[in-house]
């Protein structure tokens, strides 16, 4: 007796499964464009959203088919600190890094606070404002864990705290004879190990918002694409 042989063709490439390091190898071609402006913030979190959802490499393909190859890009730094340091932006799990906190906090009494640019989110970080103002800006921070806490408190003040479109927020505040909330529409998708900030505490006849904003960067290329449509009437 001769055993019988399999004779169905096996699957080409294209039908492979997909496993969780090539989605996410895919997601770090993504997030490199977004950096560089070839796509927008809303193609970002569609072509994202695509990714994860996807089953075979071949449903992989076309979400990056006209990106160009990031081989031939310059490698990234082995060291967090070196890629800190970098003009180039940073997204999702790359903000989070092995590096000191740039502070743990900011009062402002009768005047103002501001803490931005590219500076290092402790674990915890308490904000406190008393007929004054704070800004935290996070769009250019980075973070010594994926989970954040900033404990926010305002009387008869106001604060600002900033947010990307690459990062989750939870907001749970109380306002007492104010408001504590949050402005703007979030991320649809975010890319797993992605900073996640909780903000939590109370603003007693004051105001605390969390604001989503573009960076400067991504505000450029948008600015930039009117301009580019009209050169071709």
């Amino acid at each position: 007796m001769v055993d019988t042989v399999n004779d169905s063709p096996a699957p080409g490439p294209g039908e492979m499964r997909a496993s969780d390091t090539d989605r996410d190898q895919v997601a770090a071609r993504l997030r490199d464009a977004l950096a560089e402006g070839r796509i927008s913030p809303d193609e970002h979190s569609e072509r994202l959203d695509a990714v994860y959802s996807s089953k075979t490499l071949g449903e992989l393909v076309p979400i990056t088919s006209d990106l160009p190859d990031a081989s031939a890009g310059s490698a990234p730094p082995a060291d967090p600190a070196a890629s800190f340091a970098s003009p180039r932006p940073v997204y999702g799990s790359d903000r989070v890094v092995d590096a000191p906190p740039s502070g743990h906090f900011s009062l402002a009494i009768m005047g103002g606070a501001e803490r931005s640019g590219n500076w290092v989110v402790p674990g915890t970080y308490h904000a406190f404002a008393v007929m004054g103002g704070i800004e935290i800006d996070l769009r250019e921070a980075r973070f010594v864990r994926r989970e954040v806490t900033i404990i926010a408190n305002v009387i008869m003040g106001g604060m600002e705290i900033v947010v990307p479109d690459d990062i989750e927020v939870r907001v749970n505040g109380v306002g007492i004879m104010g408001a504590y909330g949050t402005d703007g529409k979030p991320s649809s998708v975010v890319e797993p190990g992605a900073p996640v900030v909780h903000v939590v505490g109370i603003a007693l006849m004051g105001g605390i918002g969390v604001t989503r904003k573009p960076r400067k960067h991504q505000k450029q290329a948008k600015d930039k694409k009117p301009k580019e449509l009209d050169s071709g009437d």
